[in-house]
Formats: C-alpha cells, sequence, structure tokens
C-alpha cells in the first residue's frame, strides 16, 4: 500500500539521488544554436591564451553538441601559459563531493588534431588543492578522431565543493564531448547515490511510482519526458530541458534507470506515462495513435522478451529478464483536457489488447468512471493545510466500496505551517495515512510529495529528504513514514476510541510479521493532534495468544514545538524515539503527549495468527 512517488523536481534526480558528479556533461544545454552557452562550465586562463565554443562536431547524431577549446599560449617561452595551464572546469551541481581514499571514474570523448598532452584533475573550488590527477597523452594520429578515454581518479583528500579541471600547456585545438565522472561506489552498482538512495530502501516502499508530475509532461510537448530518448548507451542521450521546473537533465537517469531502482528496492514500479499532452498542449485523439504505440513500445521495453524489438535493446544494456511492470497511469490529472477521455480510452484499449495484466490507472476520479471509461484505478492528489489534512483523515469512509480503488499518488501539507518540513505537518499526514490504512478496501497506494529536494534549489516546499552536495536529512514527514514501512501486506484490525470531548486523536490498529526475528507485533498507532497530553487506557479483546511481557517497544514523534523543523545543523530535532513498554499487556495505561504521533509494538506469542484481534480501544482515564 505504501510507496514513494519520484520526480525530478528540486534537482532530486539530476545533482541528486543520480550521482553523476558532471553537470551539462554533454554540452547540450544550451541548446542546438552555436556557440551556446556552456553553464556550469568556466574557463581556466582568460581570453589571451584560451577560446571555447560550442560546435556541432560531435560523433553522436542524437546529441551532436560538442566543445571546442583553442589554446593559444604554450608550455615555455615568450608566450608561455600560466603556471598550471589552461583549460576549462565543471563544478557539478553547487560543489562536487570529493572524499579521500575513494575511487571516481573519468570518461570523456576527445579529439585533436595535433597531439594531446591532457592533465584531468580533481582540485578544490579556486583549483589549489589537488585531490587526483591523471595525464592524458597521445599522437598526433592517436585522437584525430574521436576517442574513448576511461581512467580511475583515486582521492588524496576530502572536499565537498571540489570541481573536475582539464587542464594543458600546449598550443592546440581539442574538442570535447560526453565528459562524466561517477563515483565507483554507488548503491547496488548501478549508478545511485548511495546515501540517498539508502534513505529509500529504510522505508521499504512497495511501490516506486516514476518519473513526475509535470515532469512527464512538460510546460511544452517538446521538452516533456519521452522514456525512448533515455534508455541506451548514457553517450548517446540527447538530454531535456526539463522546463515545468527550470533545469536541464541529461538523462542519465532515465527509464531503465527508474525500472533498475525499483527493483533494487524491492518496490513495484508503477510508470506515468506522456499521453500526448503538456501543461500548455494537447494532440487530438486523431493524431494519437503514435503516442498509443510509444506506450506499448515502452511496456515491451521493460516486459519483453529479449528476442523482441525493444526487449532487446533493454538486454542490451545488461538485464536480460524482464521488469515486473504491472501499473501505468495514463498521465499526470489531465481529465479536465479536452481530449483526454477519448485519448485515455485509446491507450486503454491499445495496453489491454498487448498485456491483460497491467492494471491501469485514471486521471479521473471515480464518479467519471463507467464501462465506456473504464479503469482498474483511478488517481487522487492532496494538497492542502494541516488542520484539513487531519481532517482528511475520514476521506474515505463514505466511499462505494464498488468500483476501482484509489491510488493516492500525491498527498501533503502545504502552507505556513508546512514550513520545510514541520512537526505538524508530518503529524496530519500521519492521520490522513492512518485513515488510508483504515479504508484500504478502497485506496490501493499512497505516496507522498515531493519526495527530494537539493537545498540549492527549493523549487517546491516542503520534503521528504533534504540533501547538497555532501550531507542529507529526513525531515518529520520522512520519519513519520516509518511508522507505515510494516502495514503493507499487515492485517487490519477494528478499533474504537471512547474519549469524551476531545476529537483529536486518530488510531488504527494491525499486526504483522516481522521478516528479520519471524515474530508477530500488534501495532497501534496513535496520533495525538491536540495541545494536550492525553491518559489513556488500551483495552485489546480477542487475542489467541497472550502479549509479551518483554521485547514490546513504544516509538514516539514529537518535540518541543508544533512547527520544530530539522536542518543541517539539527537533523535528528525531530526523529522517532524508542522505548521498552515495561507494562505491555492486554490491559495499558499509556500517556500521549501533545502534537505527536506513538506506536504501541506489542509483542505476540508465537502462535498468533494475523487475524486473529477482534477489536481494541481506547479508554480515557482522566
Amino acid at each position: 500500500m505504501f510507496g514513494i512517488f519520484f520526480e525530478e523536481l528540486n534537482h532530486a534526480g539530476a545533482g541528486g539521488l543520480w550521482a553523476e558528479l558532471v553537470s551539462n556533461r554533454g554540452f547540450e544545454a544550451g541548446g542546438s544554436n552555436t556557440p551556446s552557452n556552456i553553464d556550469p562550465w568556466l574557463i581556466i586562463g582568460d581570453e589571451s591564451n584560451i577560446i571555447v565554443a560550442t560546435d556541432r562536431s560531435s560523433c553522436f547524431a542524437s546529441n551532436p553538441i560538442a566543445l571546442r577549446m583553442e589554446v593559444l599560449c604554450e608550455a615555455s617561452g615568450t608566450n608561455a601559459c600560466p603556471s598550471g595551464g589552461v583549460g576549462i572546469y565543471n563544478p557539478g551541481y553547487w560543489g562536487m563531493n570529493i572524499e579521500r581514499t575513494k575511487v571516481y571514474r573519468a570518461t570523456m570523448y576527445i579529439r585533436s588534431s595535433e597531439s594531446v598532452e591532457l592533465t584531468v584533475s580533481l582540485t578544490s573550488s579556486d583549483g589549489l588543492q589537488n585531490l587526483a590527477s591523471h595525464t592524458i597523452t597521445g599522437d598526433k594520429e592517436d585522437f584525430v578522431e574521436w576517442t574513448k578515454v576511461e581512467f580511475d581518479l583515486a582521492s588524496s583528500g576530502r572536499n565537498t565543493n571540489a570541481r573536475l579541471q582539464l587542464t594543458t600547456t600546449k598550443s592546440g585545438i581539442i574538442w570535447f564531448d560526453q565528459v562524466s565522472l561517477m563515483p565507483s561506489d554507488t548503491y547496488m552498482g548501478h549508478g545511485f547515490r548511495k546515501d540517498l538512495a539508502s534513505m529509500l530502501a529504510n522505508l521499504k516502499p512497495r511501490f516506486l511510482k516514476f518519473p513526475g508530475g509535470n515532469y512527464v509532461m512538460g510546460n511544452y510537448l517538446v521538452n516533456a519526458f519521452r522514456w525512448s530518448e533515455t534508455v541506451g548507451p548514457w553517450e548517446e542521450r540527447p538530454g531535456h530541458f526539463n522546463d515545468a521546473w527550470a533545469y536541464w537533465t541529461d538523462d542519465g537517469l532515465g527509464f531503465f534507470e527508474f525500472l533498475q531502482l525499483a527493483e533494487d528496492l524491492g518496490a513495484c514500479p508503477l510508470w506515468v506515462i506522456n499521453d500526448g499532452a503538456s501543461l500548455n498542449e494537447e494532440v487530438p485523439s486523431a493524431t494519437i495513435a503514435a503516442f498509443v504505440k510509444d506506450v506499448v513500445n515502452g511496456i515491451e521495453f521493460a516486459r519483453g522478451d529479449p528476442q523482441t524489438a525493444w526487449g532487446s535493446v533493454r538486454a542490451a544494456m545488461g538485464h536480460p529478464e524482464p521488469f515486473p511492470l504491472f501499473y501505468v497511469s495514463i498521465g499526470n490529472q489531465e481529465c479536465f483536457k479536452h481530449y483526454y477521455k477519448d485519448n485515455y480510452v485509446k491507450f486503454y484499449s491499445a495496453i489491454k489488447a498487448s498485456y491483460p495484466d497491467i492494471k491501469i490507472i485514471s486521471s479521473c476520479d471515480a464518479s467519471a468512471i463507467s464501462p465506456v471509461n473504464p479503469a482498474d484505478l483511478y488517481d487522487v492528489h492532496v494538497y492542502t493545510s494541516s488542520g484539513d489534512m487531519f481532517s482528511k483523515s475520514r476521506m474515505f469512509e463514505t466511499t462505494t466500496r464498488n468500483g476501482p480503488k484509489a491510488v493516492v499518488s500525491e498527498y501533503a501539507v502545504t502552507g505556513n505551517d508546512a514550513g520545510r518540513g514541520t512537526l505538524i505537518a508530518a503529524l496530519a499526514e500521519a492521520a490522513f495515512l492512518i485513515g488510508l490504512e483504515r479504508n484500504s478496501d478502497v485506496v490501493e497506494m499512497a505516496s507522498c510529495a515531493p519526495l527530494f529536494v537539493n537545498d540549492n534549489d527549493r523549487r517546491w516546499n516542503p520534503d521528504a529528504i533534504v540533501f547538497n552536495s555532501w550531507q542529507h536529512y529526513g525531515c518529520p514527514n520522512y520519519w513519520m513514514l516509518h511508522f507505515f514501512k510494516d502495514s503493507s501486506g499487515a492485517a487490519l484490525h477494528p478499533s474504537t476510541i471512547q474519549l469524551s470531548n476531545y476529537d483529536q486523536l486518530v488510531t488504527s490498529a494491525i499486526t504483522w510479521n516481522n521478516s528479520q526475528d519471524g515474530n508477530t507485533y500488534l501495532k497501534i498507532k496513535v496520533v495525538n493532534f491536540g495541545s494536550k497530553a492525553v491518559n489513556l487506557n488500551i483495552s485489546v479483546t480477542g487475542l489467541q495468544t497472550d502479549i509479551q511481557t518483554f521485547g514490546s517497544i513504544k516509538t514516539v514523534l514529537t518535540s518541543g514545538w508544533l512547527r520544530d523543523e530539522n536542518s543541517f545543523q539539527q537533523p535528528d530535532k525531530v526523529v522517532p524515539a524508542a522505548s521498552p513498554i515495561t507494562n505491555a499487556g492486554e490491559q495499558m495505561g499509556v500517556v500521549l503527549d501533545s502534537y505527536s504521533l506513538t506506536s504501541f509494538d506489542l509483542l505476540l506469542g508465537s502462535s498468533q495468527g494475523l487475524h486473529s484481534v477482534s477489536g481494541w480501544s481506547l479508554h480515557s482515564s482522566m
């Protein structure tokens, strides 16, 4: 039920989860008109000894831009280059994090009509601290054609604001393209930044929705996410401008990588397709067929045998086994668009004809779904204030129990009290999730949004995980999700609250099995959304075995002020605190802190089954 939603927003992928350290590695970000802006690349030296400009001389037809570097100075003599040479450097995404003794794989394509003597270095941001270097040399004939060069750089020091620089003291012209620097140590060896991917793995997500959001659509279709241009060798991917969130992405994090990430996390992939609509454009039904075919081809890429046309592309990328893609969302909340419903039926029919086991998610709500506009599931987005989010814990209680289930694929508290991720926002979201848990017969999935933010590019607040080049922390709503990571696959039990004159509690109960130790627990979660601490009696009935005296745990998420936030300076200000329950039993007196989320994980005897709890209740003892 509970998973994660990734959108390329806030530099979540480019400069974040995707571990590539070079920004604009193919020099394509400035556009096809040359010479173009090569930001963030800059020169070492000045115009008296070096001239750089983009041209269209690349060996890659899909990304034709390359960088031409003309060096005017010499190694010695009256026209000697400055000490250390001249060249270009890339600061990455607000500085590269280079760690001592770690190895980084450098890759680049070089062409030159003269002999080459080029030094590739990792340095501090001012170039004064040398962390690692490698010299590329070759005779005139060695680089007359585009040549791929790869080597490792082992750092002798640490710098969180480093850069990659290419320098020489030899006059002549050198062309560069597809300059990459990747850490050798990535999550599961698949190119994901290890610390950030581990934060996701720790949530035990059951699904991964990708790649967006507005990112899928683009403001205009020319900048929409097109899956087929993000697969195959990374050097050949054209990249595209993410106009929805105003930055370039080289698409190193592409369709294949999202599928791989889902596999690495043990999550089910949920693909949001581009259905021929952008924020400002829409393809009419008469000409939508090419978009429909493209989506069916995308499913073949994920699921097809290696002998199929697109399955063979996936196999060539090192994954001959199909990916288990069983969920496809048609668009991104686009039911209001003029052609959506007619186009949706064409996508639905084509996908079901080839892959009848795929569950298709509609952007329309349940009221718009009918035999002529069918859907397996329907998408719901909830963005609201903390008070309203708390009240929406009852949102699905009156939903009809027939028909397709809901996918709450985006939810978040927004507004003043959300800040950059506050305690009160996390508690409101926890109450909402408890409501989804209690109504899991009509809700299939839920995921928060947005997932990541690079602190240097905050396009949206709040977010679950904050990072920069070398640090990261979870916001309170990230830690709140840990209270739900055992819910998927658990058994829900009836519960009641018998408390007069206080309506600020929301609660649920499940039994779940710990796969690590084989034990079964009764988990009781309670959100206290009010300013009063509450004394309660918990009463559990219908157990087939006893609650164990030892081994039960109480976990609390709270803080001194309802708008407390975590930060780089205080990453653990608002995090869960666990302690043993000394009075564990079927009758328990407990105290709920004001503005808190509390979980009581009660260890059950070994014979306890998953469906044996007939009920539990909370009683006031005030």
